[in-house]
């Protein structure tokens, strides 16, 4: 639920897109923006970082957008936001004792330090790709075609990487037994 949430902004661009045009859609894609970080605060009385960094590129390059009629802004959203990201996780490597991915996971299980750096690195990577596949669509193809891009081309690379991921750290996840303090070997009953 909460990834159809964070999603809703980028599925109504695309509705609206393909309903409308571009400027009607980016529009939307801005109230949307707003609409999610007020309502995520006043559910949970606190804000994301990422619906915030959203919010504030969404209504800066969404204006130009909007006061320029040039489309060019919007289409750099993604990549913005994306190479942001990849520059704080990137720095969270030297400042502060965690890597931002260790604070996210750090309470659901626990990873060498080795391990968590990996994982950070990874992310950077992931978001700079990211980033740079953006403008490659948005400047190699049609405006119809980057829309198509914004959403399943996004959500498709976001959906691999996390899988990927999780199979990478499944290495490091401790087995049922192992978390119960039991091994197969000790048991009474024969079985």
């Amino acid at each position: 639920m909460k990834l159809l949430y964070d999603f809703s902004p980028v599925l109504l661009f695309f509705i609206a897109y393909k309903l409308y045009d571009i400027y009607v859609a980016t529009a939307v894609a801005m109230v949307a923006s707003f609409v999610q970080t007020v309502g995520y605060w006043l559910v949970y009385r606190r804000f994301e970082t990422m619906h915030l960094v959203t919010l504030a590129m969404i209504l800066v390059l969404g204006s130009a957008t909007l006061i320029f009629q040039n489309p060019i802004f919007i289409k750099w959203k993604p990549t913005v936001v994306n190479w942001l990201f990849a520059g704080a996780f990137l720095g969270s490597q030297w400042i502060g004792g965690k890597t931002i991915i260790e604070r996210m996971l750090g309470a659901q299980i626990t990873l060498p330090h080795l391990i968590w750096t990996r994982l950070n690195l990874a992310w950077v990577f992931f978001f700079v790709l990211s980033g740079t596949a953006n403008l490659y669509v948005a400047y190699h193809f049609s405006e119809a075609t980057w829309v198509d891009f914004k959403l399943f081309g996004m959500m498709g690379l976001t959906l691999v990487f996390v899988v990927a991921q999780a199979m990478y750290l499944s290495r490091y996840a401790p087995n049922e037994a192992e978390e119960l303090g039991l091994k197969k070997e000790s048991r009474v009953d024969g079985s």
